[in-house]
């Protein structure tokens, strides 16, 4: 937590109605002074992150079709899983680089590289392209399935 920054009570959990969110659980986080967030009653996007990453996760070609035989396979999977998510996946919401890049700051060396290449390319072969190059500019903010009115204000910007 001290790596991230993260201090409280800016945490919070985000977690389904279930009864067991509601009990103990909600007590004991409530102790450790995490916030709780609950979804909405028969939305199941309301944590769009954890949607995402758990639908990357499904769609990887080594994903076990038939579950895992046990706890300690889905562990080992599960490890190496994350590992190419934050080391090797390339995001096309943060310029695709990984996440690990974004987080450690090399993401605008590398992205200030393409938009070099890029340039290059468009001036030796300027008929390839009928308008200007990719943006490889690095968005501040990352949002997934964002309100009407955040994607209203993306568009201006």
């Amino acid at each position: 937590m001290h790596k991230e920054q993260v201090s409280f009570p800016s945490l919070i959990l985000q977690q389904d109605n279930g009864a067991p969110m509601r009990g103990t659980l909600k007590a004991s986080m409530e102790n450790l002074g995490v916030l709780m967030s609950y979804s909405r009653p028969h939305v199941s996007d309301d944590n769009p992150y954890s949607e995402s990453l758990f639908g990357t996760m499904k769609t990887r070609p080594a994903y076990p079709r038939n579950g895992f035989a046990e706890i300690e396979e889905a562990r080992v999977w599960c490890a190496a899983f994350v590992d190419w998510y934050n080391n090797e996946h390339r995001r096309s919401a943060i310029g695709y680089v990984t996440p690990s890049q974004r987080h450690d700051g090399e993401g605008d060396e590398i992205l200030a590289k393409r938009r070099c290449v890029y340039e290059q390319a468009k001036r030796q072969h300027p008929e390839r392209w009928s308008g200007s190059t990719r943006s490889w500019q690095a968005p501040e903010v990352v949002y997934l399935n964002p309100d009407k009115h955040t994607l209203e204000m993306l568009r201006k910007w």
